[in-house]
Order: structure tokens, then sequence, then C-alpha cells
């Protein structure tokens, strides 16, 4: 019962094979020329678009609730903002025959992302975890990562002039801007992008496609594949993978440490270990530019399929208690 239970959790995200499907046309068919310039203009509304309906989303009040256990939010924070991205560092600067010197970009920015709300809500649920705890951590992550990870990025890419100059501008006004709007009137419009979940997701992840294939085509007509061979892609999912791993290890062994209780460690461990795909791939297209940014989002793209895939593993043996879960022992 338990393993036909562990296969149907462990299955594709359909909507990353489709992100993935627009890397194999843009392989084929990149776009160049005038094209790529208009569909690249069209990707700035779209990125503007996405982050406004981030804004209109996200519930401040759930945030605000939440700080009454400000130190499980302070412990997802902190994997998620110091821990990914010192660990990332680390794996980036590995000798080139364990990580690929052309991914590297992409492994430090994936660290610098924030991490999901729908998937860390949803295996907290799973998990019969601490689910309001969950709701308020990812959250806060979200909204917070807004302004940091541009900021870590920049501090942690400047050196490489991974980062295009005309970032910050872009930043302010395709992201924060959009994005503080969407709160600003969230209280106006958050009852009707509740109520139209569907035309909006559809949207969000419409201009998603489009950008990756923006994206790509750039990468593929830069040589993206002249850089990379299949050892590099398998080096790439070990070291996503081993990344993953520790810091499930390292939330789960300090939660333990602090003494929070089982169902406050599920939120942690979910909320803490996830990196957000919806926002990496807008955050790229305006951070890099379009030849870099294909092989900046590849980390992201399998980052996030092996944590969908880990994750639903776990949620289920702590829904149903087969693994000890019971917090170490704490000193008085």
């Amino acid at each position: 019962m338990i393993l036909p239970t562990m296969v149907r959790r462990i299955k594709p995200d359909l909507y990353l094979l489709t992100i993935f499907s627009m890397v194999v046309l843009a392989s084929f068919l990149p776009v160049s020329g005038a094209p790529a310039h208009w569909l690249s203009l069209l990707t700035k509304v779209l990125v503007g678009g996405t982050f406004f309906l981030h804004g209109a989303r996200l519930p401040r009040e759930a945030v605000v609730a939440g700080f009454r256990h400000w130190r499980l939010h302070v412990l997802v924070l902190a994997a998620t903002y110091v821990l990914f991205p010192v660990i990332t560092v680390g794996l980036a600067a590995l000798p080139p025959m364990l990580s690929p010197p052309a991914l590297a970009s992409g492994l430090i920015f994936l660290g610098c992302l924030p991490s999901t709300v729908q998937s860390s809500i949803t295996f907290t649920v799973i998990a019969r975890g601490n689910v309001a705890a969950a709701v308020a951590a990812a959250s806060a992550s979200n909204i917070i990562g807004v302004f940091l990870t541009p900021v870590l990025v920049g501090l942690l890419l400047h050196a490489q002039g991974s980062v295009s100059p005309g970032a910050i501008q872009s930043i302010i006004l395709q992201l924060l801007a959009p994005f503080i709007a969407g709160q600003l009137l969230r209280p106006l419009i958050g009852g009707w992008v509740e109520r139209h979940k569907r035309v909006t997701t559809l949207f969000d992840r419409s201009g998603i496609l489009l950008i990756v294939y923006v994206a790509f085509s750039g990468a593929v007509t830069a040589g993206i594949w002249a850089m990379l061979g299949v050892a590099d892609l398998l080096r790439l999912l070990l070291l996503c993978a081993v990344l993953l791993a520790i810091v499930l290890f390292t939330t789960r062994l300090v939660a333990q440490r602090l003494g929070f209780s089982t169902e406050d460690e599920a939120a942690i461990m979910f909320c803490g270990s996830k990196k957000s795909l919806a926002a990496g791939v807008p955050m790229a297209a305006i951070l890099f530019p379009p030849a870099a940014a294909g092989l900046i989002l590849l980390p992201i793209m399998v980052f996030h399929q092996i944590q969908l895939m880990a994750c639903a593993v776990i949620a289920s043996a702590y829904a149903r208690r087969e693994i000890d879960l019971t917090p170490a022992p704490t000193a008085a």
C-alpha cells in the first residue's frame, strides 16, 4: 500500500513539463530579430502584470497575524535568504568537474529566490502541519523577496557582471511598483482576483511560458547548447538534489533542536526548502540579458521538479507519522 501511494505522489508537474517544452521549442525554433524585440517588450508588460497580481493575492492579514509566531518565521526566512545563498555560492565555487561554470550564476540566482506560496501550503496541509503559520511564512517570504532577492542577486553576482546595468530601474518599474500597486488595491480588487483564479492563473502561466521561450531563444542564439552537454545537465541534477537534501535536513534538525512541535516543524521544512519558479522566471527576465537568462533559469527549473517530488513523499510520511518526527529534547 505504501509503495503505490508514493508512486502516485512522485509524478512530474505537468505545467513544468510545458515549460520544458518551451525550452525544446526555442532550441529548434528560436525567435530572433524584430519579432524577438517585440516579444521582449510584451514580456515586460506581462512581468508587471504578474507582480501586480502577486501583490493583489498575498494576504497582508495572514502575515500580520503570523507575527505572533515570529520564531518560526525567522527560521523560515533564514533558510530562504541566508542558508540557501550560502550553500549555492559554495556549490557554484566547486571545481568545474563537479559544478559546471556556465551554470554557476543560475545556482546562485536559485539560492536568492523567495519561497513558494501554493506548494508550501499544500504540502503543509497534506502533512497535517501548522497551516496558518505556513500561509503567513510563505506570504512573508514572497513579499520580502520582491525587495530582497534583487539585492542579494546584485551583491552576489555583481563581480561576475551577470546583472544588466539597467536592472535597478527595471526592478522598480516592473517589480516593485506593480507589486505595491497590487497590495494597495487589494481591498478593492482582492475579491475579484480570488473569484477569477482560473483567469489570473492562466495569465500568470501564459506569461511565464512566453518569458521562458524568449529567454531560451536568446540563449540558443548565443550558443547555450554549445556550452552545455548531457554531463553538465546530470551534474546540475545532482547538485540540485544535494542542495535540497541539505536544506531539508538542516531545517528539520534546527526545528527539533529549538523545540518546535511536529506541526510547526512541517511548516518550517516545507516553507524553508522551497524556491519559487513563478517568481524566478519574471525576475530573471528583468535582471539578466536574454542571452544569459536561459542559462540562469535552468537550475530553478530542475530544482522546482525535484522539490515537488521529494516533498510529496515527505508530506505523506508526516501525514502517516511513519517517521520519527518527535523533537529532540532541548536544554532547559
